[in-house]
Formats: C-alpha cells, sequence, structure tokens
C-alpha cells in the first residue's frame, strides 16, 4: 500500500507512451475516497478509468475532472443565468492544469415526462416536422402549416380532444365505487380520501340526511349521481362520533357542532387532487379512479387532423414516428438520393412525394402579409399560394432533410439502437439506451476540443454492439476531442490509448491511482485487481452445469416483438438469457414472465418501467399474451431484483432498506443509559421527532440560498451532520454513539458487530456481494443503479432460503469490474444450490459461460428479433449458427 501511495503522489508519463498533444495535470485531487492523488492524463485520446466498485475512478473522472471543467465554464456565464442550470459542484482538489471544455453523458434513467421521447432527446423530431411541413403531401386547398403545427406539445399541434396525450380520461361510477354491495360507511367510495378526511366527508352526508348505512346499490340514483358528480361545496355542522339517528338529534335541538365542514365530490376530489398534489403516491392513488381511453379523435397520435392529413412517403407524421429508426432509415435511403418512390395505388392513386411546399420569397410574403393584418406569424394563411406538386424546389428541400435524417439514423443503427422507434417515451429506456442516444446527438454536433466524460457506454450492449460503440467513440476522438471514460469491459480497455487504474480495493481501501499509462504497461502493476482479469491466463471454469429440476413451460408468448414464443426455463438452475440490445429478452424474462408468474400465484404486477412516470402519461398497460402450461407446482414465491433506487430521498439507506437498523437501534435501546431515560429503539431512529436533530429535522444538512449563485447544502450548525439531538448521542454502544455507527462502511461494521448474529445476517451479505466500501448510512440517492440492485440482492439473501422461489434480475453485473462479477456469481450460484431457480437477462460472457442453460433470444432486434435462436448448456449452444451471440460465448469458452 505504501508503494501505491508514493506512485499515485506523482505519475509522471511512461518512457514508452505514445506521443500526446498535450495532458491534463490533476494535483492533489480528494474529492470523496481520492487520497490527495496527482495524475496527468493525455489529451486527445481515448482514456479508460477502471478499478473495482468504489475505487474512486467516477470520483477522478466525474467528481473532478468534469466537476472542474464545468465550474470554469460556469464562471463566464451570467451568475442569474447559473442558478437554471444544475451544477456537479466545486471538487476537492489543489490544481488543474490543462483541462479543455467538458460534456457529460451520464448513466441515468430516462425523464419521467413521457412527453419526452427518442425523437426529441436526439433532435430528430424537429427535422421530422420541418420534412412534413415544407415537404409533405397536404390535401387539397388545405394552408400549408408550420413545424410547430406537428408537435403535440404545442398549443398549435396537439390534438384539441386529448391536449396532446392520445389519451381521454373519465371518472365514473364503476370507478369510483368498484363494490356496490357495500355502504358509504363501509367506504363504499374508495375514490374517496382515507383517514380521517374520508371520514369528514361520510360524516357530512349524515348532516345533510343522506343514508349512510344502506348499500350503494339501493340509494336513489338522484342521490348517488350528486354524491359522486357535483361540483357543489356546501358547508355543514360536524357532529363527530355520534349515529345518524344522534345526529339528527343534535341537529333539532341546534347543538353546538364539533366544528363545520366543507363537502367535496368523488369526481371532483379525484380531479382536483390530481391536478393540485405534490405526492406522487396520491397522484398515483387517485388516477386509479381515472378510467383511460384512446382519443376518439386522433386515435392516439396525439396531433390535430390537418397535421395528420399531410403525408410523406403515404405516412402521416404519427405513423412515420411508429417506425423502427431502422426502417425509417431504409426508407429514407433513396429519397435521400434522389430516388422517389414510385406512385402508390394504396394512397388514392397519388405519389406519396406529391404536396406543395412554399417558396422561401411566398412564406415570406405569407408571414409578412399575416402580421401586417394582425395575425401570427406562426400559422399559415388559407390564401398562401404554395408552389405546384413535385416542384424542384420540394425535391431539394425533401433530399437535403432527409440525408441529414439519414446521417443521425444511421449513426443510431450503428449504436444498435435501430429497433427503437421515434414516438418511444424517454422514461421507459434503459439507462445505457439513454446515454446512447445522447452520444448520438453528440456525434452529429461536430464539436472539436472537447473532453467528452462517458460513464459506462458498454453498459446494457450486446458484445457485437460494443464494437459499433468503439467506433462511434473513435471518431468522435478523430474529430479532435478527448475521452475519459469510466468503463469494466476488457474489450474497451484493451482498446484505450491510455489506462488509469484507481484502486487498489474499494472505499478507504481505494483512492489511489495504482497505474496511469498505456494499457500493456499495467500487466507489470501486481497491485492491480484489474490486471489478473486484463492480462492474467484465467483458471478454467471447472463446474458441470446442474441438471434441470423439472420445467417451467410457457407458450403463445406475445409481448412487444415476441408473436406466439414458447419458451421453457430449468428449475433448480441458472439460466441466462442473451441476446443483442433489443432482441426481446428483456420482453420475455422481465415482463411475461413475471406477469404470468405473479398472476398465478395471485399476486398484482408492476411494471417498473411505469412507476416513476405521471401515472396518465405511462404507457398502456398491454397484458401479455399466453400461458403457462407446466412448472408452477414448484414455484412458490416471485422475487424481481431490479436498479431502482432503494428509495427517493436520503432518508432512505442502506441500513434501514436492508433491516439491520431496526437490530441496530435495539442494541442501542437495551444499553443502561437509554434504559434508565425509557429511550426506545425508536428514539434512535432519524426520522422521529424525539430523537432527531430539530434544526435539520434528521437531514443533517440545510440548504444555503445564495440569490444569484446556486444554493448549497451545508452540514446542520446544530448537530454537524450527525442527525441526531445531543441527549440522543449521549447514548453509547461499544463507546459509539448512534450517528458514528452510521458512519461505518460495512467491512468495518462487520469488525464492530462481529459477535452481533443479528446484525451481521445483513452485513456478511453485503460484504460478500462487493459492498463492503458503502457507509451503513449512506443516503439511497447516492447509490447508483448497480449498487441499488445488489443491496436489493443482499437484503433477498439474507431470508432463509425455502428452495422453491423464482428469482429474475435484469442484467446484475451493469457497473461491476470484473472482480465483482465473480463475488457475484458466488452468491448467484448459492440461491441455486439452496433449490431456487435464477433467471438473469446478461450480455457479460461471463455470466453466460457459468450459467447452467443459455437461451439466446434474437436473432437481431425489434423485428428481426423475438425468436429463440438457441437454447443449450453453454458448451451445447455454441454450435447455434443463427445466433450473433455464440461466436463471443465461443472464444470466451475457447479462452478459459
Amino acid at each position: 500500500m505504501d508503494a501505491i501511495r508514493n506512485k499515485a503522489r506523482s505519475t509522471p508519463a511512461p518512457s514508452d507512451a505514445p506521443a500526446f498533444t498535450g495532458f491534463v495535470r490533476v494535483r492533489g485531487a480528494r474529492e470523496h475516497n481520492l487520497k490527495n492523488i496527482d495524475v496527468q492524463i493525455p489529451r486527445d485520446a481515448l482514456v479508460v478509468f477502471t478499478g473495482v466498485s468504489g475505487s474512486g475512478k467516477s470520483s477522478l473522472a466525474f467528481g473532478t475532472l468534469y466537476a472542474e471543467a464545468q465550474r470554469r465554464y460556469f464562471e463566464s456565464v451570467a451568475p442569474y443565468a447559473r442558478r437554471l442550470i444544475e451544477q456537479v459542484g466545486v471538487p476537492e482538489v489543489d490544481a488543474i492544469g490543462g483541462l479543455p471544455p467538458a460534456v457529460a453523458l451520464q448513466q441515468q434513467r430516462g425523464t419521467p415526462s413521457a412527453r419526452s421521447s427518442v425523437g426529441s432527446v436526439t433532435t430528430l423530431s424537429s427535422l421530422v416536422r420541418m420534412l412534413y411541413s415544407r415537404t409533405g403531401d397536404y390535401p387539397p386547398k388545405q394552408p400549408m402549416l408550420f413545424a410547430e403545427d406537428f408537435s403535440p406539445n404545442t398549443v398549435q399541434g396537439a390534438c384539441p380532444t386529448c391536449h396532446g396525450l392520445g389519451r381521454v380520461y373519465e371518472v365514473t361510477e364503476k370507478s369510483m365505487v368498484p363494490d356496490d354491495s357495500l355502504t358509504i360507511r363501509e367506504r363504499a367510495i374508495a375514490a374517496w380520501p382515507p383517514a380521517w378526511h374520508g371520514q369528514n366527508l361520510r360524516d357530512i352526508l349524515v348532516t345533510l340526511g343522506y343514508d349512510v348505512d344502506k348499500p350503494w346499490r339501493d340509494l336513489p340514483k338522484k342521490d348517488r349521481d350528486w354524491i359522486l358528480f357535483t361540483n357543489e361545496q356546501p358547508t355543514a355542522p360536524v357532529y363527530a362520533g355520534l349515529t345518524p339517528k344522534e345526529t339528527r338529534a343534535a341537529l333539532k335541538r341546534k347543538d353546538e357542532p364539533s366544528y363545520q365542514g366543507t363537502f367535496t365530490g368523488a369526481r371532483r376530489y379525484v380531479l382536483h387532487t390530481f391536478a393540485n398534489t405534490q405526492s406522487a403516491l396520491m397522484k398515483k392513488r387517485v388516477s386509479q379512479f381515472m378510467v383511460g381511453s384512446v382519443c376518439p379523435t386522433c386515435h392516439g397520435k396525439r396531433l390535430k387532423k390537418e397535421a395528420l392529413s399531410v403525408k410523406f412517403a403515404g405516412l402521416d407524421i404519427g405513423a412515420f414516428a411508429q417506425l423502427p429508426l431502422a426502417r425509417l432509415a431504409e426508407m429514407l435511403e433513396p429519397i435521400a438520393r434522389g430516388k422517389w418512390p414510385e406512385p402508390d395505388a394504396a394512397h388514392s392513386g397519388e405519389d406519396p412525394a406529391k404536396g406543395s411546399v412554399l417558396s422561401r420569397s411566398d412564406m415570406r410574403d405569407a408571414v409578412e402579409k399575416r402580421v401586417a393584418a394582425g395575425g401570427s406569424a406562426h400559422k399559415a394563411s388559407p390564401d398562401v399560394r404554395r408552389t405546384p406538386n413535385l416542384s424542384e424546389e420540394k425535391r431539394v428541400a425533401a433530399e437535403r432533410i432527409a440525408a441529414e435524417l439519414l446521417e443521425r439514423l444511421t449513426t443510431l443503427v450503428d449504436l444498435g439502437l435501430g429497433y427503437l422507434a421515434l414516438e418511444r417515451s424517454t422514461p421507459t429506456l434503459s439507462s445505457g439506451e439513454m446515454q446512447r442516444l445522447r452520444l448520438a446527438t453528440q456525434l452529429s454536433s461536430q464539436l472539436f476540443g472537447v473532453v467528452y466524460v462517458l460513464d459506462e457506454p458498454s453498459a446494457g450492449l450486446h458484445p457485437a454492439d460494443s464494437e459499433a460503440l468503439f467506433s462511434a467513440l473513435q471518431g468522435l476522438k478523430a474529430a479532435g476531442n478527448s475521452l475519459f471514460v469510466v468503463e469494466h469491459d476488457l474489450q474497451m480497455m484493451r482498446s484505450a490509448d491510455w489506462l488509469v487504474d484507481v484502486g487498489p480495493a474499494a472505499g478507504e481501501a481505494g483512492g489511489y491511482v495504482v497505474y496511469s499509462g498505456p494499457p500493456a504497461g499495467l500487466a507489470k502493476v501486481e497491485a492491480s485487481q484489474t490486471r489478473r482479469h486484463l492480462f492474467a491466463t484465467p483458471a478454467p471454469v471447472e463446474r458441470m452445469p446442474r441438471r434441470s429440476a423439472g420445467w417451467l413451460r410457457l407458450a403463445g408468448i406475445t409481448r412487444n416483438n415476441l408473436l406466439g414464443l414458447d419458451a421453457a426455463f430449468p428449475l433448480g438452475c441458472l439460466t441466462a438469457v442473451t441476446g443483442v440490445s433489443g432482441s426481446g429478452k428483456s420482453s420475455l424474462v422481465s415482463q411475461a414472465l413475471p406477469e404470468l408468474v405473479a398472476s398465478h400465484l395471485g399476486r398484482a404486477f408492476e411494471d417498473p418501467d411505469n412507476d416513476e412516470q405521471d401515472p396518465l402519461l405511462a404507457a398502456i398497460a398491454v397484458p401479455t399474451g399466453g400461458r403457462i402450461t407446466e412448472g408452477m407446482d414448484a414455484v412458490r414465491r416471485l422475487v424481481r431484483v431490479d436498479q431502482k433506487p432503494i428509495g427517493r430521498t436520503p432518508r432512505s439507506n442502506l441500513a434501514t432498506y436492508t433491516g439491520l437498523f431496526d437490530h441496530v437501534r435495539k442494541l442501542f435501546a437495551d444499553t443502561p443509559l437509554a434504559r434508565k431515560r425509557r429511550y426506545s429503539a425508536g428514539r434512535f431512529s432519524f426520522n422521529v421527532a424525539q430523537g432527531r436533530c430539530p434544526t435539520c429535522e434528521g437531514e443533517g444538512f440545510v440548504s444555503v440560498e445564495l440569490l444569484f449563485l446556486p444554493s448549497v447544502y451545508a452540514p446542520c450548525s446544530t448537530c454537524h451532520g450527525t442527525r441526531y439531538n445531543t441527549q440522543t448521542l449521549e447514548v453509547t454502544w461499544r463507546d459509539k454513539n448512534i450517528a458514528e455507527v452510521l458512519g461505518l462502511t460495512v467491512d468495518a461494521a462487520c469488525e464492530f458487530f462481529a459477535d452481533e448474529a443479528s446484525v451481521m445476517r445483513a452485513l456478511k451479505v453485503l460484504r460478500d456481494i462487493g459492498l463492503g466500501y458503502l457507509r451503513l448510512g449512506q443516503p439511497a440517492t447516492e447509490l447508483s443503479g448497480g449498487e441499488a440492485q445488489r443491496i436489493k440482492l443482499a437484503t433477498e439473501l439474507q431470508r432463509a432460503q425455502r428452495g422453491d422461489t423464482l428469482y429474475i434480475l435484469d442484467e446484475p453485473t451493469t457497473g461491476l469490474h470484473p472482480a465483482d462479477v465473480d463475488r457475484l456469481m458466488v452468491q448467484l450460484q448459492g440461491l441455486v444450490d439452496a433449490g431456487n431457480t435464477v433467471v438473469v437477462v446478461e450480455h457479460d460472457m461471463r455470466v453466460a459461460a457459468q450459467s447452467d442453460w443459455v437461451i439466446d433470444v434474437g436473432p437481431g432486434a425489434g423485428d428481426a428479433g423475438g425468436k429463440i435462436v438457441a437454447s443449450g448448456t453453454p458448451v451445447e449452444i455454441v454450435r447455434a449458427k443463427e445466433s450473433r451471440t455464440v461466436e463471443y460465448l465461443r472464444q470466451y469458452l475457447n479462452n478459459h
């Protein structure tokens, strides 16, 4: 460690390093766990930052280099503008020299707004709208429309019926009163609020003379309609706790009421709550009483009829946006070369390319005429003159726009995203898909002299797609840019110009630069965990695949691009489902399989893709077609381990999620001082008023408003970040108070609680799964998707294993160093050894090779996929001819 420490202080370029145009020099970096490191990194090169999870590589690449580049840029931005932009913060570093402007492409799921789409993220939608506006085939006598008229997110373009949502909603009696055999007192009106507010509304109905003890269906229709649909809000006296008879008597005597209550009809409550609540949970609750259906006006295409009447290549813009990107590229390719499609009889005998377009002078004249008449420059006048159909100007414009679209679409297809459609909502995209969309946008921006900082761009990528990604990165570098890539992919490391290996381990045992130089030089650095996987000859995989204890068979599966698929998963085995991005493996494993199994088990299925969206904008749930024909007698429980956060606020952390904090608080409550003061276990929760700091209310920090500068967070001046009040912190267990315990890493906590079995049950699994570097109180908001997934897995692993559970994991190796993948595989194999069934969607050939069974879905993506092209043991399927996976699996097995 001393040698690493000394080396980390200064890492000059090796003598055999290739010539570079310059270096970025970092001195005294201390962000997070970085140990005051000095390092120099070449510009105009592909630099890969690597190291085990938690080693500090992201702290160096993003927390230091990108943060400082952003800070310098914002120094030139007006103070008021700075407030409007989310800033990374000021890094802990002494000096950085030679740092160009930087652009970060980080791993994050799509924006929660379903109005954001593939088309809007890539700006392709703007070009498509221009294509339809300028070169579309207009119906006779229809004025030309401007580009914004083709956007469902503008007043000009949105369908007036659904306001651009594509769906309409109504609140019906059936939705609000699902069981009409219940009485109002028995909460027949399910749409009303729970707890006190609902009781208040029922008490008001008693005062108003309605029968709350008669079954809902037996009430007069006039009464039912008023209670549900009235917009009146009468105020009435409420006599809390009295029976209807006693209430009538109190009213007759004109007794003093408990209070005056205001009535709200059920539909009014639902709509008002949905429109105004700040609580995502409350919004989701009331949305279940709103019945959605496809808009009868636009039929789900979200646009006004004038926009949908314009055609290009025989398609309206709604149908155009539904096509896969690869199909769009095929369609536009001949047009970009000036070869227009032949007339199609299916389109009323007209050439799909026919239409009208304004010349520049015509358009200017029309706009000036409309403005002079007091109208808007952004709306076409009915008297606008248009150029004739098939005009030369129209052809030139269409070819120019088509060529621009084709160039951008080709990049997306090359990056393995050809299966996506322009209208695909971003919340349904994986973090890897989102990053590649942003990368494609940067490729078309043609910036020069920029540092691109990328966070695991190969995450979620099949090895075949990774080759196209590397070509794209090389294109950015060739354009005169620098690429700083945080990556675990071994092939990306081998292809890099420069490696920065951070470690040697995670957390406090990391934070040093183990090596900085050309990849070949890492072979000599024995302290590097990366070296063992990059250069050392791996030991052969000697474990024989397990025999199936039976089969879980699915028949006739229909979901997304799966059309009548049959599939079989061996029970009591580890199955890896592989295939190129978009082939249908997630549709099979993460949607169809859990939905059908949950239905058999009598549980509701919740799609994680729709969980964080506005309920009205979430994708319409399309149930899986098909059935389970065999094997459910061996499955008693279903567990899905996804990469969604374990909590949305800093109040949720590793200790609370895994349940180990409950045991820790009991230990503190059982100390002599706590018993003397009669402190319960709840006193040691920072979410309980008695124990937490009153100033920050258990947050540990306060927000400081800096007027025109972005707000900053500072440790609470009362508790200094401990979250607890003084009296609570006076209680110690083994000389540590509760705040100090939360500050321990998992590794340190294992030593501290070594003889406490109840606490060690969770700690040991967390350590074994590679999360020993995390602090017990580390906020959920600081955890990556991969870390969140492993915490969920660890929480499950500490349970007593019954041997009848189906575990489903979607790409569990995302964000994992090869050394961490090995630790994860030990845990997954242990689950199977306990008699459970584990199914993983995976691109990592290490996982596929160590599985008992492999199912390869494909052969391509989107419409070119959706089939099982190979299934069998890893050794058996390498003979499959159609599969794009087997060549990479074969290479892995041959090297092992």
